[in-house]
C-alpha cells in the first residue's frame, strides 16, 4: 500500500504486549514478527508509550530481547531533547499503532495488511475483509 519509508509510532501495553502495566505482559500474537517485517522494509519504528523511568527501560529491554530496537523512544527522532519543561508533545509519525484506536486494536496481521498491503498468511480471505481502516481506504 505505502511505497515510501514510513515513521510508525507503536504503543507498548495492549499493543506489543498484553496490558499488565506496570509489569510486562505476554507478547501479542505476531507483534514482534510484524515489527521485524516493517523494519526489514526500512520503516522507522518509534516506541510511543505512557511508560517512563524504570518501566520504560524494562519495555525497551524486552523489545530488544525480542529483536526490536526502535529508531526513537517517546521522541520523534533520537536527538530530540528529553525535557520539554514537562510539556506533552505529539510524536511526528505517519502512522500510530495503539490499542486505544477507534474500534480497538485489530491484531498484528491486520496491521501488516493495512500498512504493506501484503496478503496476511495468518488469516483467511474472509477474515481480511473489513476492519476499521476499510472505512478510510478502498481495498485493491
Amino acid at each position: 500500500m505505502f511505497e515510501n519509508q514510513l515513521t510508525i509510532a507503536v504503543d507498548f501495553d495492549g499493543t506489543i504486549v498484553r496490558d499488565a502495566y506496570p509489569d510486562i505482559g505476554k507478547p501479542m500474537m505476531f507483534a514482534f514478527e510484524t515489527l521485524k517485517m516493517l523494519q526489514d522494509k526500512n520503516h522507522k519504528l518509534i516506541l510511543w508509550t505512557y511508560r517512563h523511568g524504570r518501566a520504560l527501560e524494562e519495555a525497551v529491554a524486552f523489545c530488544k530481547q525480542n529483536g526490536i530496537e526502535f529508531y526513537a523512544v517517546n521522541k520523534s527522532y533520537p536527538e530530540e531533547p528529553d525535557d520539554l519543561d514537562g510539556a506533552s508533545r505529539k510524536i511526528n509519525a505517519g502512522i500510530f499503532i495503539d490499542d486505544r484506536n477507534l474500534g480497538g486494536f485489530p491484531g498484528w496481521g491486520e496491521v501488516h495488511q493495512m500498512i504493506e498491503g501484503d496478503e496476511n498468511p495468518h488469516k483467511n480471505k474472509e477474515e481480511r475483509k473489513g476492519g476499521i481502516f476499510s472505512i478510510f481506504h478502498k481495498r485493491r
